[in-house]
């Protein structure tokens, strides 16, 4: 047998004629936000409610995730997979998987895309290695066992590969493509070339994403023939192209406005809650936020039922810390967020010796739902037991995290990619996460269980490490608080027979359309 290694160092555009043979629709669908980096690699360009939108309908991952039932794993680019031990996985790729530049997929396609031309690499831009290494941090190679299997092989053990290959950042791109595009990853990552069921035709930052179907995808012929992402940022015109058939689809719906489309016969507004939590994150090396007690006192101070009840119309909830019951027998039962206790809040500061400081918020104009609400609410609430914060709106996301100001608090969210923990406390706050590289917050002890915990195989002992983070991070050095679990919902023709994923994907594959 025969193996190689590979090392892993609001513009609306005009409609285009449908001709008389394809009478599939054009669909437009009108979002807040399309991407935020000006790219559409996963590697950099990964928001939950803006690129998760669309980056399944062109990039798909090795194993998929179930978008009718509750996001289980389930066959994608591979049909099977088996442990060969407790850091290698192989994967039978799925044959005659044809790809949006017209080759057929085969390994060379999947161990390229976790190679050093794309993913590890010294010439690549600087953030892409260290994001890689987020989503994969102890991938050692990929084997190809021959054109149809691949092995992926861990430097240590991880318990968690199979969810890694389900997940965000495990997407697989043409080889041949790539480096027909020059082989550089900022002009290849404008112009992803991937199996899904639609394909680029044109992508405007800021403006518009235009796909057309790919007729020989895998999964069956897609029934749309173009698909058109267009980035309309209020609430009311996203609404308003809704109602007068500018769009047949408009995300981002808050809920104070689901009656005002469903009031309408021709159209219904579908969602509800998805592995996503609107968090707070906390730079501690403000001046007010150093005594972690601040924090802890910022949590006490916030009533998430009134939050979700008045903003949420009880659509949302307020859930057990930064955990999801996705996680099976990883879950923390009777963890809590800190209640909601104005009297514990004033004491904590107090004992802080807290004088009044002013601590910057930052949020980003209804970049989520009901932001500027939301953040007026939390404002009001910290104000109330004696916290100077003051909100800050910024246009982008390098505004938010600029580090000059100082930096006090800002809004995030948080989601769980796969069902383990590592997909989010780790991922997002552990040694290599986003909040501690963008130097906003450390903590020893959680760095060490971190890494304890990506390579024990041990679930009971991984659960008591994970209990210990969501105290250290929520409680004893508080990282971040929790406001709620997220809710997201779309407005569309009533006709159209499309279903809402439990996720942010807005799914028009050949599996979520029709009866």
């Amino acid at each position: 047998m025969k193996r190689r290694t590979f090392l892993a160092a609001s513009l609306v555009l005009p409609r285009v004629a449908i001709a008389q043979s394809d009478t599939r629709p054009t669909i437009t669908i009108a979002v807040q936000k399309i991407a935020n980096t000006g790219t559409l690699d996963p590697l950099r360009e990964q928001s939950s409610n803006a690129s998760e939108r669309w980056v399944a309908s062109i990039l798909e991952t090795p194993i998929g995730r179930n978008q009718r039932g509750k996001l289980e794993r389930v066959p994608g680019l591979a049909t099977a997979w088996k442990r060969i031990d407790d850091r290698t996985v192989e994967l039978a790729l799925r044959p005659n998987v044809m790809m949006h530049d017209g080759r057929t997929m085969t390994a060379e396609d999947i161990a390229f895309s976790f190679g050093p031309e794309r993913m590890f690499g010294d010439a690549l831009p600087k953030d892409i290695p260290a994001v890689a290494r987020r989503h994969w941090p102890a991938l050692e190679r990929v084997d190809i066992v021959d054109a149809q299997t691949v092995r992926f092989v861990n430097a240590r053990p991880d318990i968690t590969m199979e969810g890694r290959l389900s997940a965000g950042g495990s997407e697989i791109v043409s080889k041949s493509a790539w480096i027909d595009n020059g082989g550089a990853w900022a002009a290849n990552s404008k112009k992803p070339v991937g199996t899904g069921p639609y394909k680029l035709r044109s992508f405007e930052p800021d403006v518009s994403l235009v796909l057309d179907a790919h007729d020989d995808y895998w999964g069956g012929r897609p029934p749309i023939r173009t698909l058109r992402f267009v980035e309309v940022g209020e609430t009311a015109a996203r609404i308003d192209g809704l109602l007068s058939a500018r769009y047949e689809f408009a995300a981002d719906i808050p809920p104070d406005q689901i009656a005002t489309v469903a009031k309408h016969a021709k159209f219904q507004v579908l969602g509800g809650l998805v592995l996503n939590h609107r968090i707070i994150a906390h730079d501690k090396h403000h001046p007010a936020l150093a005594d972690p007690r601040v924090r802890l006192a910022m949590a006490h101070a916030v009533d998430g039922k009134a939050i979700v009840d008045s903003l949420w119309a009880g659509r949302a909830r307020v859930p057990p810390g930064l955990q999801w019951e996705f996680y099976g027998p990883m879950f923390v039962d009777g963890w809590t967020v800190p209640k909601y206790d104005p009297d514990l809040a004033q004491q904590l500061l107090k004992q802080a010796g807290y004088k009044g400081d002013r601590i910057a918020y930052r949020v980003r104009k209804d970049y989520y739902t009901a932001e500027v609400a939301t953040a007026q609410v939390l404002a009001e609430m910290w104000k109330s037991v004696g916290l100077n914060t003051e909100i800050e709106l910024k246009e982008n996301w390098p505004e938010v995290l600029d580090r000059a100001g100082p930096r006090g608090s800002r809004d995030w969210s948080n989601s769980a990619v796969f069902d383990d923990p590592v997909s989010s406390i780790v991922n997002q706050h552990g040694p290599e996460g986003a909040q501690q590289t963008n130097g906003e917050w450390t903590n020893a002890e959680m760095n060490d269980l971190s890494r304890a915990m990506e390579s024990n195989t041990d679930m009971a002992a991984r659960r008591k490490m994970f209990a210990r983070m969501l105290q250290i991070c929520e409680r004893d050095d508080p990282a971040y608080l929790v406001l709620h679990q997220n809710a997201t919902f779309t407005a569309k023709q009533k006709a159209l027979p499309w279903r809402a994923p439990p996720s942010f994907y807005l799914d028009f594959s050949p599996r979520n359309w029709g009866t």
